[in-house]
């Protein structure tokens, strides 16, 4: 089995990509990554002289590319991560996300209907993300049935992917899954999203920004259980079907970084409350969604998915990996990262933005 993967030296789809090679070495995997600041080919020196692995760097934006790829490998399914993701971004800028995720999807959903035409057990597996659901109020979760209301720019994008891909398989008959998961953690997340930024911050005792008061709700899966899910909806998941992936591990931000100010005092040897003083709240940004959990009942029920990592120990293993890998975190956060972060943020320590 062929299977691309794109997106694969990000985040979420390095942990996918690791999985896929290491518990199917009869598979031929592809990744696809553009590299580009939130891509790094570190995230899988582990596996990068296995046999069954294959990196291409190129760009889903480039029709022509994905096309020749597509009938170069003849995939047999795909799995979707590529994506621009930071929500502070597409508020200040909404272009790439347009073009990224909108138009790249569109590329890969062209070059996959023309290449799989009247061909049988194909998968165009679409990950997606919570946030084009909207806000919810103090109770309810987002379940498969959710109407969609994205209240950011980078959601609407998302949203309008997800619309592109149903379409496709009502018009075209192309089979695809859906999946919409809750906010991700663990090992070699990129430092704009909260829980990497925070433990970077602590490491360098500087600011801890938090939107308003702190009491915004996420719902927190450990990346590795959803990368177990995302092996279940290829392999097991019904056509033409969308699945919730959630941790069902609400927690307010102001607790969770309170919560990751004690465990890094305690395995920095610092003094019991030193990091907490770096909590500063800053101004709320527009358009910020209130709380968001999801509902995983069903792809429990159908697939027999749990979650095996509770947040306290997904934590302590994300805390124990940026420590133990110092070096990857600094290079990351230097050079090109640093102008990034001025631009985005403006001076260290004391931002006017949250990142996450």
């Amino acid at each position: 089995m062929k299977i691309l993967i794109t997106g694969g030296a990000g985040f979420i789809g390095s942990h996918v990509v690791r999985r896929f090679v290491n518990k199917y070495p009869g598979y031929q995997i592809v990744n696809l990554d553009a590299l580009t600041y939130a891509g790094n080919l570190q995230n899988l020196a582990d596996i990068a002289q296995k046999p069954s692995y294959t990196f291409v760097k190129g760009n889903i934006l480039d029709r022509a590319f994905i096309s020749d790829l597509f009938k170069t490998y003849q995939f047999d399914g795909l799995i979707h991560l590529a994506a621009e993701t930071h929500v502070d971004r597409s508020i200040k800028d909404s272009t790439a996300f347009l073009q990224t995720n909108v138009q790249g999807t569109i590329n890969l959903l062209d070059a996959a209907g023309n290449t799989w035409r009247k061909a049988k057990g194909k998968l165009f597996l679409q990950i997606s993300t919570d946030e084009v659901f909207g806000s919810l109020g103090e109770i309810g979760r987002f379940t498969e049935n959710s109407p969609y209301r994205p209240n950011s720019p980078y959601a609407a994008s998302k949203a309008a992917a997800d619309h592109f891909v149903r379409s496709y398989g009502a018009t075209y008959g192309l089979p695809y899954i859906i999946s919409n998961c809750s906010n991700n953690f663990g090992p070699n997340q990129f430092p704009e999203k909260l829980i990497p930024l925070f433990i970077n911050n602590i490491v360098n005792r500087e600011a801890l920004p938090l939107y308003g008061d702190g009491n915004f709700t996420r719902d927190w899966l450990y990346v590795e259980d959803h990368a177990a899910a995302i092996d279940l909806l290829f392999h097991k998941g019904s056509r033409g079907q969308t699945y919730c992936i959630g941790g069902e591990n609400e927690w307010k931000n102001l607790d969770l970084a309170r919560q990751l100010c004690h465990l890094s005092d305690r395995k920095l040897k610092r003094e019991p409350g030193s990091a907490e003083k770096l909590i500063t709240f800053v101004k709320d940004r527009p358009g910020h969604d209130k709380r968001y959990a999801i509902d995983p009942t069903k792809i429990k029920e159908e697939l027999g998915w749990k979650t095996e990592i509770g947040f306290e120990q997904g934590l302590e293993r994300t805390l124990d990996w940026y420590l133990e890998n110092r070096q990857w975190l600094e290079s990351v956060t230097s050079g090109d990262y640093q102008k990034y972060y001025l631009s985005m943020y403006g001076k260290k320590g004391t931002n006017q933005n949250q990142i996450g």
